[in-house]
């Protein structure tokens, strides 16, 4: 190993290092900014240090670098060019490629070594085992991820898609994949074994996320992240680096255990969601808990604000309508013009709120909420009973009190006790449903009114009203 070499394994382990210090720092919003750029200067680092290590083996050849600076420099103009310019409302779809692009790129790493080895034979089960599953892994990742956009985009339905032959393709599947990755080893100069992989693995990604509804899309999100961190730790077997591996093994556990996390919000297991049918499109009028006609009690701007602008507590309960609306800001500066009347105000963020992990919290840190502010459903329920008003925007099947009872799609999932406020107030455009494709009985609650409104325009409408009362 010469001096460079050894110089570039130590820089590697220490942005491994770094990785892991970067994830502890997102433990807290607090510090989230920080881990996120220790983490970035790290893996720039490590591409730096990579490429010095290819310069110093005279391995690349000129078109070989061409390749690598054009693919680098369009790489990073398209990272860039999405931070700056998608909106928070397409974050979730933005990440799903982003976790395709992840798990596609792990898949080329293998494929180059299982196809392009000058000696294909010669390859042990140390290269042949982790390449067969990056490339099952990571195939279904690419696969499934650009499902998961596309049904997040509008582009494919959002309600389960049951094909037939679903339920037998994901019981046939799996040990194709065994019996596909035993072929690989045994015959490691077979070009046949790798592609067929490939092919199934696209295939299943397809079939496994298509019957699966919206409502389960943010665990989702989350399992498919941790395929994609998965494949990479793969990745880094087949290439000895172990710089991927500490990288993608990273990911990989923190995704399963952030999955766990979000089921368990949902009261659902992971197998539950990945069987699907759970969400559904769908729309018509309120009907209360025993089947008949449900009435709601509309509201105008001027009665939301007389409740808000005389409360001494407000807890407010945001959701994907209000992302939709892009209406954060608005909602900012309402609780702003509260907090100057001397109001108590908080926000509720259930864990499956939107439509991705976290989505609420980063929605509201872009409009500057104080962090001190959010509270998380265990701690903010045994303060509904003490709020004069809960102002729900835009937020539906996380605050249905239908999951208290059995005999619902949504029996048995935690959700935010608004109904048990002094006095709720829903901001919506609609009576439609949320994705679980069933009513909300809190709409006909008599505690509840309902300020029919685009979330954006209704907080515009309420910030005035308040400000005209309160002076």
């Amino acid at each position: 190993m010469s001096p460079v070499e050894s110089a570039v394994r130590y820089v590697l382990l220490a942005a491994a290092a770094c990785f892991v210090f970067g994830l502890h720092l997102m433990n807290s919003p607090r510090s989230a900014r920080r881990g996120n750029a220790l983490s970035a200067g790290a893996m720039a680092v490590a591409v730096v240090a990579t490429a010095v290590l290819l310069l110093d083996r005279g391995s690349v050849t000129g078109t070989g670098w061409l390749v690598l600076v054009l693919g680098g420099a369009f790489g990073s103009g398209c990272g860039l060019y999405a931070a700056r310019s998608v909106e928070m409302t397409a974050m979730p779809q933005l990440v799903s490629l982003f976790n395709a692009v992840g798990g596609g790129a792990a898949v080329l790493i293998p494929l180059q070594d299982l196809l392009g080895s000058p000696h294909p034979a010669a390859l042990g089960a140390r290269v042949t085992v982790p390449g067969a599953l990056d490339v099952v892994i990571g195939t279904v990742t690419f696969a499934g991820s650009l499902v998961a956009a596309g049904k997040l985009q509008g582009t494919v339905p959002g309600r389960p898609l049951v094909f037939p032959g679903a339920r037998a393709l994901a019981v046939l599947l799996p040990p194709a994949f065994v019996a596909g990755t035993v072929w690989l080893v045994l015959t490691p100069d077979q070009t046949a074994a790798p592609l067929v992989l490939l092919a199934l693995a696209l295939v299943f990604g397809v079939a496994m996320v298509l019957p699966i509804g919206g409502a389960d899309m943010p665990v989702v999100i989350s399992l498919l992240n941790a395929f994609t961190g998965t494949a990479v730790a793969m990745a880094g077997f087949v290439l000895g680096e172990p710089a991927l591996i500490v990288a993608g093994a990273l990911v990989g556990a923190s995704g399963t255990i952030l999955t766990k996390l979000m089921a368990d919000a949902m009261n659902r297991s992971v197998a539950a969601v990945m069987v699907g049918g759970f969400g559904t499109d769908g729309g018509g009028a309120a009907t209360d808990a025993g089947g008949g006609a449900a009435s709601v009690r509309p509201l105008s701007a001027d009665d939301v604000a007389i409740q808000l602008a005389y409360a001494r507590k407000v807890i407010v309960v945001p959701g994907y309508g209000l992302a939709a609306a892009r209406a954060q800001h608005e909602l900012g500066d309402l609780v702003q013009l509260l907090e100057a009347h001397g109001v108590e105000v908080s926000y509720a963020v259930h864990p499956v709120a939107g439509r991705m992990p976290g989505h609420m919290n980063v929605l509201l840190a872009e409009a500057d909420v104080p962090y001190p502010q959010l509270k998380e459903m265990d701690e903010v329920n045994p303060e509904f009973p003490q709020a004069d008003v809960a102002l729900v925007v835009g937020a539906n099947d996380v605050t249905n009190p239908a999951a208290r009872r059995p005999g619902t799609p949504v029996s048995g999932m935690p959700i935010l006790d608004v109904d048990r406020a002094r006095s709720v107030v829903v901001i919506k455009r609609s009576m439609g449903h949320g994705y679980a494709g069933i009513d909300n009985e809190l709409y006909t609650d008599p505690r509840t009114g309902m300020f029919f409104a685009d979330a954006k325009q209704g907080l515009i409408e309420l910030r005035a009203a308040v400000r005209a009362f309160v002076g």
